[in-house]
């Protein structure tokens, strides 16, 4: 006799969800993941969805018991991140685990069809995004943030006239950036925008902060650090 359809459908697919988890490590399973005939991938998927686990409260309290006792983590987003980081972060661990060293998982090496590498490089790369659990779990894997090479000092060159001018107008640009936030207590500026300074010069100013972002690679540490003064995150 079948009391309950429903939680005989659960039932079956959390065997699924149990028989991934024994091969993959984690629940954290593509949308597209098919387990003894189950698409257990999209059915996590609806689980962690608001009311996915059922609208009855024990049955849902229930469930949820159920899929930590697989995986505690089998819901990742009330941790703060995503499912796709969560899988990736467990194919670096399997890697590392099975031998390999973390500077030979470059772009292209891969963990059950996952780019792990290049994964990795973003990793580096967005520290500064990540939770503190998110950067404790990479710390543990010998994951460190990148550092920004420090700029070398521009070698002499016969220019002089041209660079002058290129920081002149990079002048005139952060005077009119300070003007307009002085007057408009914003930093956010339209990309047609013209400012105009007080000897008369006009600055696109959404031009130039559309540029300067960029090529934020090639301001110096010192006019980053202006950009950054006047509340500019992306150049801080």
């Amino acid at each position: 006799m079948v009391w309950d359809t429903a939680d005989t459908a659960f039932a079956e697919n959390l065997a699924a969800a149990r028989a991934y988890y024994a091969e993959a490590g984690t629940l954290a399973a593509p949308r597209h993941a098919v387990v003894l005939d189950k698409p257990v991938g999209q059915w996590l998927t609806n689980l962690r969805r608001p009311g996915g686990l059922g609208k009855d409260p024990e049955r849902a309290a229930r469930r949820a018991q159920q899929l930590a006792a697989i995986d505690p983590y089998w819901n990742p987003g009330q941790l703060g991140w995503t499912v796709d980081w969560q899988r990736h972060w467990t194919g670096l661990a399997t890697l590392l685990e099975g031998g390999a060293r973390l500077e030979e998982i470059v772009p292209g090496v891969t963990h059950r069809g996952d780019d792990i590498g290049r994964w990795l490089i973003r990793q580096t790369q967005d520290w500064g995004r990540h939770n503190e659990e998110q950067q404790h779990r990479l710390d543990e894997l010998g994951v460190k943030p990148a550092t920004r090479p420090r700029k070398e000092p521009a070698a002499p060159t016969n220019e002089k006239a041209g660079t002058a001018k290129g920081s002149d107008a990079f002048q005139r640009g952060v005077a009119a950036l300070a003007q307009y936030i002085q007057r408009e207590e914003k930093t956010v500026v339209g990309r047609q925008h013209l400012e105009e300074l007080p000897d008369g010069t006009s600055v696109r100013l959404g031009v130039f902060l559309s540029n300067h972002k960029n090529r934020r690679d090639r301001l110096t540490d010192q006019q980053l650090a202006q950009l950054a003064n006047l509340g500019l995150e992306w150049a801080a």
